[in-house]
């Protein structure tokens, strides 16, 4: 590879489901919504991995931007063998519409940055009540 840091073919992420809540003693008021979101990380490649953190984009529909990077994946440096995967959840608030989108990196096995993308997925807060998107 001739990248700082590239896409391993056949590492994954996905978001597996999506769950919205209003209201709630522990939300902002002017954040009442949460979305907790469930991520899988599959490493179909012929390598192991070890990621070591997340970038997260989110763009609320005022047009304000929120950039999350950090070391770690929920605390963890997973690392993943071919055919394994690592499964976590987590959450943002909001008070308004937002998209989100991602992408974790780390090294393979021979010591080469690498990366990959979480698709894009809409934290879209419905027109009533709590309910799982």
């Amino acid at each position: 590879m001739s990248c700082s840091s590239c896409e391993l073919p056949g590492l994954t992420a996905r978001l597996d489901r999506l769950v919205h809540h209003h209201g709630g003693a522990s939300l902002p008021p002017d954040k009442p919504h949460a979305f907790v979101y469930y991520i899988t990380i599959t490493n179909g490649s012929d390598r192991n991995v070890t990621l070591l953190g997340r970038k997260w984009v989110v763009v609320h529909g005022d047009g304000t931007r929120l950039v999350i990077e950090g070391d770690k994946i929920v605390g963890e440096t997973p690392r993943l063998a071919p055919g394994e995967q690592f499964s976590y959840n987590s959450y943002h608030v909001t008070g308004i519409d937002a998209v989100a989108h991602g992408s974790f990196h780390g090294v393979d096995e021979l010591g080469q940055k690498i990366h990959v993308i979480l698709p894009a997925f809409a934290l879209a807060i419905p027109d009533a009540g709590p309910c799982d998107v």
